[in-house]
C-alpha cells in the first residue's frame, strides 16, 4: 500500500478538504495491513481499513475533525474489547485532515504522529530516501509514520479478451497499483463495455505488440491460438518481462519449451514463465480460472515492489504496538 497523492488531492478539488485513516500498527489478527486506509468527507468516503464497526467508527471520528477543524489525531484500538469484533488483534490509526496546502511532496510521506523528534533510524530512513531514492513500505517507526507515495502503478498485460480474459479484466480492473493493457487481435474481440482506465489495444499481428510491453510488466497469455500464444512467449522473452504466465496445460507447455529451445532461448529464461497458470481446485469455470489468475497476479506484483526496495527486509511492520 502507497500513499496516493494525486487521487487525494482530486479529492479535495472536488469535495474540499478531508481526513484520511491510515492503519499505521497491527499487532495480532485484524482485518487490514498496515497502509491500508480511508478518505473521508462530509457526506462520502472512500477506500476502506476493514472492520466493518471499526470503519464506521473511524469514518464518524473524521467527520467530527472536519467540524472541528482539528489536524490530526492518533489511537490504539483493542478489536475485540473495544469494537466487539472477532479479530484478536490491536490497530493504532492515524487521521489527518488534508486541504490542497498540507498535500505531501517527495518520494515519501514522514510525519511523526505526536511530537516526537526524529530518532537516528527514522533519520536514517529519510536519508537513504532523498539520497538513493529508497521507498520502504508504510510503517510506525518511533513515533513517526512513514508511508512511501504512489510510484509509477505496475503495467499487467494481459494477451486475449475470450471468457478468461474478459474475466481477468473484471476482476483486477477495480484494484489499486496496477495499470492493465488489454490485447487481442481485433476491436470486435473486445466487449462493447471496457471497464474504465483499461488500455485496449487491437493487434493484427499480435505478437509485434511485445516490443511495445515495458521490460517491467506482468503477462498473462491466454488468447484463443496456441500459435499465437507461442508466439507472444517467443516476444516476450526477446523483449524481457516481470513476470509471465501462460493458460493451458503441462502438455501444451511441454510443447511450447520444446520449440523455444529451437527458437534459441535458454532454459533459464523460459522456465520464467510459468503454464499452466491458476488454481486448478478452483476448477475451469472462466471466472474461477481469473480468480486465481488474478491473485498470482497480486503476489507478484507485490514481490516486484519489495525486491525493488534496497535493504528491504520486511521487518519493520511487525513491530509490537507501543503504549499510547
Amino acid at each position: 500500500m502507497s500513499f496516493d497523492r494525486s487521487a487525494l488531492a482530486a479529492r479535495i478539488a472536488a469535495h474540499g478538504p478531508m481526513v484520511r485513516v491510515v492503519v499505521a500498527e497491527v499487532a495480532g489478527s485484524a482485518p487490514r495491513e498496515v497502509g491500508a486506509s480511508i478518505t473521508v468527507w462530509e457526506d462520502g468516503q472512500d477506500g476502506t481499513i476493514g472492520g466493518g464497526t471499526l470503519e464506521y467508527e473511524a469514518a464518524a471520528t473524521a467527520r467530527e475533525m472536519l467540524r472541528a477543524g482539528t489536524d490530526k489525531i492518533t489511537r490504539s484500538v483493542a478489536l475485540g474489547p473495544d469494537m466487539g469484533q472477532c479479530c484478536g488483534g490491536r490497530v493504532r490509526l492515524l487521521w489527518e485532515r488534508f486541504s490542497e496546502a498540507t498535500l505531501p511532496d517527495g518520494p515519501i510521506h514522514a510525519r511523526p504522529t505526536g511530537k516526537a523528534e526524529p530518532t537516528l533510524t527514522v533519520q536514517r530512513i529519510l536519508a537513504r530516501s532523498r539520497d538513493r531514492g529508497d521507498q520502504p513500505g508504510p510503517m510506525l517507526m518511533d513515533g513517526w509514520m512513514i508511508e512511501p507515495l504512489t510510484a509509477r502503478p505496475a503495467p499487467v498485460w494481459i494477451w486475449g479478451a475470450g471468457h478468461v480474459g474478459r474475466a481477468l479484466v473484471s476482476a483486477l480492473s477495480a484494484l489499486p497499483d496496477i495499470t492493465i493493457t488489454w490485447i487481442d487481435t481485433a476491436p470486435e474481440r473486445f466487449p462493447d463495455d471496457i471497464p474504465e482506465g483499461i488500455t485496449a489495444l487491437p493487434a493484427p499481428d499480435i505478437a509485434a505488440a511485445t516490443r511495445f510491453a515495458p521490460p517491467d510488466a506482468h503477462h498473462i497469455v491466454l488468447t484463443y491460438s496456441h500459435a499465437l500464444d507461442q508466439a507472444i512467449c517467443d516476444g516476450l522473452l526477446a523483449r524481457g518481462f516481470a513476470s509471465a504466465g501462460v493458460i493451458g496445460s503441462a502438455t501444451k507447455w511441454a510443447r511450447f519449451r520444446k520449440r523455444l529451445q529451437q527458437s534459441g532461448h535458454t532454459c533459464a529464461e523460459i522456465d520464467r514463465i510459468r503454464c499452466p497458470i491458476g488454481d486448478k481446485s478452483l476448477g475451469k469455470h472462466p471466472a474461477a480460472i481469473a480468480l486465481g489468475v488474478a491473485a498470482d497476479i497480486v503476489k507478484n506484483v507485490g514481490r516486484a515492489r519489495r525486491d525493488a526496495r534496497p535493504g528491504d527486509k520486511g521487518t519493520e511492520n511487525d513491530r509490537r504496538l507501543s503504549g499510547d
